[in-house]
């Protein structure tokens, strides 16, 4: 195991007061698990091909589903962003994903929604994010291919905090109810008005250049390959993978 990936030890103390708690039988080991769901998904393995070092591939596929289901990772996530602090420029952008044969073969009527729809590149998923200043993503939303990136924004707008200043954004969320919305909380929208715009809302260009950085950051959650084909037919799943990319890439790396 010397020379495989594993969590540190500072890593597990971060995450490990989030976990459920264990019932019945010991649970096998947390560190050892974990790690391995982390490998999957960034190397984008079957759970089969894991290294066997990492335990049963059914463990590791039994704890990625029930922790997903139980949203273990959303939370830590959350947890995470707000261990940081505020910050008082915030990013937003979306971008897709494209959705793998696996993912879309669920039934429409499946237990779960899955937020796979169709679109001029077939299907896919939309993800949403909200990022801070340092390009370090605090906010996350999924939903299908079609959905516009106003629609997206309806959500992850609606909460922001008070800290808040400036937000940043592509002509995509050029729309009088995002801009209203950001000027009735004394938000400063830094967002390009479309070309077919009549009257045309100034916006600070030096300050536009800064988006590179939410760029940045979905160029770095695709490099995890995963979170880049989207494999799982739920969206529930699909989040649990996309919140420990982002929770280890940003939050916990050393």
């Amino acid at each position: 195991m010397s020379n495989m990936f594993l969590l540190s030890e500072s890593q597990m103390e971060k995450i490990r007061p989030h976990f459920p708690l264990a019932h019945g039988a010991p649970r096998v080991d947390n560190r050892r698990v974990l790690s391995g769901i982390v490998y999957v998904i960034r190397n984008s393995l079957q759970r089969k091909d894991a290294p066997k070092a990492y335990g049963p591939h059914k463990t590791l596929y039994n704890r990625f589903i029930r922790w997903s289901r139980l949203g273990v990772f959303d939370r830590i996530f959350v947890a995470l962003t707000e261990q940081a602090g505020r910050s008082t420029r915030l990013m937003i952008d979306a971008i897709h994903l494209k959705a793998h044969r696996t993912a879309a073969s669920l039934l429409k009527k499946g237990l779960f929604p899955r937020h796979i729809g169709r679109t001029k590149g077939g299907l896919n998923s939309e993800l949403h994010a909200v990022c801070d200043g340092q390009g370090r993503p605090v906010w996350l939303h999924l939903t299908a291919g079609q959905v516009s990136d106003s629609k997206g924004a309806g959500v992850l707008l609606a909460d922001l905090p008070d800290e808040t200043e400036e937000v940043i954004g592509d002509r995509g969320y050029d729309s009088n109810r995002i801009r209203l919305s950001l000027a009735e909380r004394n938000i400063t929208a830094c967002i390009p008005p479309k070309m077919n715009r009549k009257s045309k809302p100034p916006y600070k260009r030096r300050l536009y250049k800064k988006r590179h950085l939410i760029e940045n950051m979905f160029a770095k959650l695709k490099d995890w390959r995963r979170v880049a084909t989207r494999y799982d037919c739920c969206a529930h799943t699909c989040m649990f993978a996309i919140h420990i990319a982002a929770s280890f890439i940003f939050w916990l790396k050393e």
